[in-house]
């Protein structure tokens, strides 16, 4: 059975983990899988927006059994090149050129919440749950830390990564790992189309700069090097098709020419 479903539906990705039996788990197929899947629309110039979602009750329920066996055989050397396919797959989806939305519905564990986290915005129902889980089991959710931490900050880290607690929707929207909340599906699918539109309003070059943006400027100190980069960031989307055509558009009180059919 496929592990990962893939629908491009005009300028949408939509990325479905389709392993509802196993609650979505991770093993190495499912990574390469995803790494492959996440490269091919960050190369598909037609999508501007990514969703990730999943079917079943969970999100992903973090590390398969049968591959959490396979490692306990594995030596150090084996162990590392392995946790490195897993770190390709959240610097891939991290890193991706164009917008992120997860579509958490159900139980997100362990690397579970290492996706999440990874993308640009999340929306879950009442119903999530969430659980850096790996210190029940003698481990450290490690690959994925740098993107968790980011996410909910290292205060609410240290009781997460060091207690395994669960904790709901509510506490994961508190903490920002969640941007919104909705009572069920039909709701959550909603948020998710509000935000698709407002996406796709924007211009793909001014989005994918702004991604870069915030990588390049966040905890770094505001000094000339700093300071100089943002100049020649604006300078140079100004000088961009798409920063002429926005800002002509604008002042002709037109639509620029990116904007989707129907959006505003």
């Amino acid at each position: 059975m496929t592990q990962t479903l893939l629908e491009v539906d005009g300028p949408i990705g939509i990325v479905t983990l389709n392993n509802p039996e196993r609650h979505n788990a991770f093993d190495d197929v499912l990574i390469a899988q995803l790494t492959a899947i996440f490269k091919s629309l960050d190369a598909n110039k037609d999508v501007r927006v990514v969703i990730l979602s999943s079917v079943g009750k969970s999100f992903s329920a973090g590390a398969d059994l049968n591959w959490m066996k396979r490692m306990a055989a594995y030596s150090q050397d084996e162990n590392f090149r392995d946790a490195m396919g897993l770190a390709e797959l959240m610097r891939t989806l991290h890193g991706l050129s164009k917008p992120t939305i997860a579509r958490v519905q159900g139980a997100a564990f362990g690397g579970g919440v290492g996706l999440v986290a990874c993308c640009d915005m999340a929306v879950g129902t009442q119903a999530t749950t969430f659980s850096l889980s790996e210190a029940k089991i003698g481990l450290i959710p490690a690959v994925i830390s740098p993107y968790v931490i980011a996410a909910i900050g290292e205060r609410a880290a240290h009781r997460y990564f060091l207690t395994a607690e669960r904790f709901d929707a509510a506490e994961a929207y508190r903490l920002g790992l969640l941007h919104e909340l909705a009572q069920g599906d039909e709701e959550m699918d909603d948020k998710i189309n509000d935000l698709v539109t407002a996406l796709l309003a924007c211009s793909p070059n001014a989005v994918c700069e702004g991604k870069s943006l915030i990588a390049a400027v966040a905890n770094r100190p505001i000094g000339n090097e700093l300071v100089i980069d943002t100049a020649q960031r604006i300078a140079r989307v100004r000088a961009s098709e798409e920063g002429r055509e926005g800002v002509t558009a604008f002042l002709e009180k037109r639509k620029a020419r990116w904007v989707v059919d129907g959006e505003s």
